[in-house]
């Protein structure tokens, strides 16, 4: 039944958009002092970035990278998915954590999420082993990671490697353990909704030294200098290509942002986990609402915040609360459409119905403002929307 949302005037006047970077003069100096330099693309700065998230995170090797995408790219490349390969991922993603195995020729096989915790499950991973699967891509959603100990021992059991796609997650860790220094390849992104930013950017992170050999030639077009990789060395400066990459190459601006913005992550984090907690207390006194359910291994950096409304105890369903709040100047998202509903997916043979707990999710999910500069005043007032628009069409 639709009803039209008649709540009276909007909570506030200001809309509040759903994520947002924070750039401080700290960040503005140091992108100017890299545009003051001799170097603009890959250069110091890039060096000092891949050093700086291996001292956050205790990883051996950091690789940046253009994007998210690119790094999830390759880090299928690295792990040596080709066509033939099957690669279990989660369907509540974005789509590139399913797109880049089919970068490489493999095919994505999609596994249901655990209904608390909204992560893949670590069962459904196991039901979904044949012959052919060659890895699994393990989705940290909303920033929770996942359920690394049981994947883990589902990947060894079965010889299978673990690219852990954080791009949600830097911050966050495991059992004490951050994210990036566990899996056997992790990736970060680095956009402006992200908890740090780059602008774009994104990385993978491995202790596998023969993984991050693969990943610096994929990144600048499989081109080499390195004596012992090359046939000749006529002249200083002389390089080969030795196989097929991409310039998938990080700029100088963008890793001295993400220096910048790295001095910041802890601080970025506390604010997050405030607010989350903000929420929580509000919403779950809310019967029409589910939050997700956190895992007490999980020492969480939140990147995203979702409500789960339930249907059954409301007048309309999601979208139409959605547009009611959004008439209450509040910015909305919903994470996400399950990968296999794209028009391209369903080209490729993809059926709905693989996962009925996901699919149920995406029915009833939408994600609130969670950034760093929101201040208490754009909580509450969030806060005060969301229940006015609940109350109006509750049961």
């Amino acid at each position: 039944m639709k009803i039209a949302f008649k709540g009276g005037t909007p909570a506030r006047d200001i809309f509040i958009p759903y994520g947002k970077q924070y750039i401080d003069e700290h960040d503005i100096e140091a992108v100017t002092k890299v545009l003051k330099s001799p170097y603009l693309t890959t250069g110091p700065k890039v060096e000092e970035f891949e050093k700086k998230l291996c001292g956050i995170t205790g990883a051996k090797y950091a690789i940046a990278l253009s994007s998210g995408t690119s790094a999830l790219h390759a880090a299928c490349h690295a792990a040596g998915i080709q066509q033939g390969d099957e690669v279990i991922t989660t369907p509540m993603t974005f789509a590139a954590s399913a797109n880049c195995i089919l970068y490489c020729g493999g095919t994505p096989v999609f596994a249901d999420i655990d209904a608390g915790t909204w992560n893949i499950k670590p069962e459904e991973i196991e039901k979904n082993v044949t012959s052919k699967t060659k890895a699994v891509i393990a989705v940290d959603f909303t920033g929770q990671a996942v359920q690394l100990d049981e994947i883990r021992d589902i990947c060894k059991r079965y010889n299978l490697i673990l690219i852990e796609d954080a791009a949600h997650a830097i911050g966050t860790k495991y059992n004490g353990i951050p994210v990036g220094n566990i899996s056997d390849l992790t990736t970060f992104s680095f956009h402006p909704v992200k908890t740090i930013t780059c602008g774009e950017g994104g990385a993978v992170l491995t202790n596998n030294e023969e993984y991050y050999k693969k990943i610096m030639l994929f990144r600048s077009h499989a081109i080499t200098r390195e004596i012992d990789e090359i046939s000749q060395h006529p002249f200083n400066g002389y390089n080969e290509q030795i196989g097929l990459g991409y310039n998938y190459r990080m700029t100088d601006m963008q890793a001295a942002l993400g220096i910048s913005q790295l001095d910041k992550l802890w601080i970025f984090s506390n604010r997050r986990s405030e607010i989350v907690k903000k929420y929580n207390e509000a919403f779950s006194e809310i019967p029409q609402l589910t939050i997700q359910q956190e895992i007490q291994e999980s020492d969480t950096t939140r990147h995203l915040y979702i409500i789960r409304i339930k249907s059954s105890l409301l007048k309309v369903n999601r979208n139409e609360i959605y547009k009611a709040l959004n008439a209450e100047n509040i910015g909305l998202q919903v994470h996400y459409i399950p990968v296999y509903y794209h028009p391209y997916y369903q080209s490729l043979g993809y059926n709905k119905g693989i996962c009925p707990i996901a699919e149920k999710l995406y029915e009833e999910i939408i994600t609130i403002p969670l950034y760093f500069s929101l201040t208490d005043d754009d909580v509450q007032d969030v806060i005060k929307g969301i229940k006015k628009v609940i109350n109006y069409y509750k049961c």
